[in-house]
Formats: C-alpha cells, sequence, structure tokens
C-alpha cells in the first residue's frame, strides 16, 4: 500500500459520524481556510435563509483541546452567528491538519467560491506547511499538472494587483494574458489600462500581443544602435590611424561605402615597390 493511500486511510474517520447541536462559541476558524473574503451581501442572505429554515447542510469540525476547528462550513458558521444561532449542527470528524486543509480546499474549488489567487495561495500553503509534493497535490485535488503550475504562475501578481482584479471583476484568464508580460512595471501599467478600457479576456490578449510586439521591435532597434554605435567607434578609429600615417609622410587613403546593408572601409597604402619608385623618380629630377 502506497503512503499516501495509507495516509488516506488513516485520516477515514472509523465509522459514520452522527449529526450534533455544537455551541458556536466552542468552535475555531479553521487556520487553513483557503477562502478569505465573505461577500456581506451574501452572508446577510444566508442569515436571512438561516433564520427561516436553519442550516440544511451541517458543518465539518474536528475535535481540539476542549474546543473544536472548524474543517468546513465558515460560510454557514458566520451566517449563523450573523443570525443571532448560538448552536449548530455539525458532524465531527478525526482527520489530520493535513487532510482537513486539503478537505477545506477541494470543497472551496468544487464550489467555485474561490477567486484564483486564493486557490494558488492554498495550494501554495499545501507544499510550504505540509510538504505535499507537486503529484500528491495534483492527486488529492484532481487536477492535472499544467493547471497546478499555471495557478501557482497567479503568485507573481502582488497583493495590489490581486485587489484590483478583485475589485474589478477581471478573470484568471485575464491574469494569464498578464503574465506573458515579464516586467513588473509594465505589467501593472497593462493592468491599468485593461481596467480602465474595460476590456474583456480577448481584448486583453490582443493588447498585450501588441505590446510584446513593440517591445520586440524596441529590442530590435536597441541592438541595431548598439551595432551601428560599434561601426562608428571603428571608424574614428580607423580614421585616425589613416591620419597619423598622412602626418608620417605616407600617403594613405580611406574610403567608406555602403550599400545592401553593408558598410565597407578601403584603405589604400603605398607599397615600398610604390615608395622607393617614386623616391627614384625625384632623385633623377
Amino acid at each position: 500500500m502506497s503512503i499516501l493511500k495509507a495516509q488516506e486511510k488513516k485520516d477515514q474517520p472509523a465509522e459514520i459520524a452522527k449529526v450534533v447541536e455544537l455551541p458556536i462559541r466552542l468552535i475555531k476558524p479553521n487556520p487553513d481556510q483557503p477562502r478569505k473574503h465573505f461577500s456581506p451581501d451574501s452572508l446577510t442572505g444566508l442569515a436571512k435563509s438561516i433564520s427561516q429554515d436553519g442550516i440544511v447542510q451541517p458543518l465539518t469540525v474536528r475535535k481540539s483541546g476542549e474546543g473544536y476547528v472548524l474543517v468546513s462550513g465558515e460560510r454557514r458558521l458566520r451566517a449563523a452567528a450573523l443570525a443571532g444561532c448560538t448552536t449548530v449542527p455539525c458532524v465531527v470528524v478525526h482527520i489530520s491538519d493535513k487532510r482537513s486543509a486539503v478537505v477545506a480546499l477541494v470543497e472551496n474549488i468544487q464550489r467555485a467560491e474561490l477567486d484564483c489567487f486564493e486557490e494558488a495561495e492554498a495550494i501554495a500553503s499545501l507544499t510550504e506547511l505540509y510538504s505535499m509534493s507537486r503529484d500528491e497535490i495534483c492527486l488529492r485535488l484532481g487536477l492535472a499538472q499544467s493547471t497546478v503550475s499555471n495557478k501557482l504562475r497567479l503568485l507573481r501578481f502582488s497583493a495590489k494587483e490581486r485587489r484590483l482584479f478583485s475589485e474589478n471583476g477581471l478573470t484568471e484568464r485575464h491574469a494569464r494574458a498578464l503574465l506573458r508580460l515579464d516586467n513588473d512595471s509594465a505589467r501593472l501599467s497593462a493592468l491599468m489600462h485593461i481596467i480602465s478600457e474595460g476590456l474583456n479576456v480577448a481584448q486583453s490578449e490582443s493588447y498585450i500581443s501588441s505590446l510584446l510586439a513593440e517591445e520586440k521591435k524596441q529590442r530590435s532597434y536597441r541592438k541595431r544602435s548598439a551595432v551601428l554605435g560599434d561601426v562608428k567607434l571603428f571608424w574614428n578609429t580607423v580614421d585616425k590611424a589613416v591620419k597619423v600615417m598622412q602626418l608620417s609622410g605616407v600617403d594613405a587613403r580611406i574610403e567608406r561605402s555602403e550599400r545592401d546593408g553593408v558598410i565597407e572601409f578601403r584603405i589604400t597604402v603605398p607599397s615600398e615597390k610604390a615608395k622607393t619608385a617614386s623616391a627614384e623618380t625625384l632623385l633623377k629630377v
């Protein structure tokens, strides 16, 4: 039996636990709760429903010292407290901290209650806090390796950028498009443009493609400028060398021409034979 299966078997309750009413004051929030933001309007609506019909689905908790720690159902717990309830129906399970973290994450993912950044942070915590391998995380969450990798890449966004995403209702596809920009300042600038213009995913991808094309063009221009700068330096060096020869009495000449994208330098210096012949002619005269 594999370590993973053995652990899962160990985490399973020996028998199906019954539903019990527990005081809210004895239940502590799940420290590994991946969901960080709860809509006030949503909680108010759920609180009204609980006031009328009670809690339909029990919460899941685990024993901890003299009280309990929530495994899943924090939204229901908050709404119940808001509705004035003093107790809530719960199922007490016997699972490890590690298993509790996974259950909370899976429940939120299945209900699509997490934003893309909360998912990424929760997945990262499984590695950092519980030393889970990438393969184990994929198996536990039922996600492909590429999906997990793409979600973890979202952690490159700063806290400010994540807040802007949340406040303006941008999606994970917007985020993936922006990650094509490696420069942090360029990415933030693009994000602000997308928000101000109200661009959808397709428009955002097109906009970012245009930015990347312009960046490529600028890199090419800078590269050509560097080459031309080197050519100019070479030309000045050669030109000075020719002038030094001319001052020394050597009839040196230099010509520069450019065609078909090629710069050509032609330096003419009299050979020793030519100089000797020239000297003999002067003597005869």
